[in-house]
């Protein structure tokens, strides 16, 4: 790996780890205007919050540790889609910008993290294997 590549996949994946540590636990401790903003303006159940603040966190351990490659391609997915889900929600209601930023740039860390990843975290393909 280059060494470009890997200046460029820690950069991403450690401010990817920050930003959905940092909201995953907003949501986990159901801070008032996280509730507020979710539960109330996009109208989704306050519950997923903490569902959301945990698997967030959750997939925060995947992508940093060492090894388990498959369980590093279920987090990247899955903060793809709770971003994705984000933004649309935010489209749907005519949000601002503003509230689009935060969900946009996750995503984009999400897809450069995984994108620049090391290939020792890396799901192997065998195509003799059948």
């Amino acid at each position: 790996m280059k060494k470009r590549d890997k200046i460029i996949y820690w950069t991403a994946t450690l401010w990817l780890a920050l930003g959905m540590v940092s909201t995953g636990l907003v949501q986990l401790f159901r801070m008032k205007e996280e509730v507020e903003k979710t539960a109330h303006h996009l109208g989704y159940p306050e519950y997923l919050l903490i569902i959301l603040g945990i698997w967030k966190l959750l997939g925060v351990i995947a992508i940093l540790i060492p090894r388990f490659p498959l369980l590093k391609e279920w987090a990247y997915a899955g903060f793809f889609f709770v971003m994705s889900g984000a933004i649309v929600s935010h489209l749907i209601l005519h949000d601002s910008i503003g509230d689009l930023f935060g969900p946009t740039l996750l995503i984009l860390l999400t897809i450069v993290s995984w994108y620049f990843r090391p290939a020792d975290r890396r799901l192997s393909f065998n195509p003799n294997l059948n």
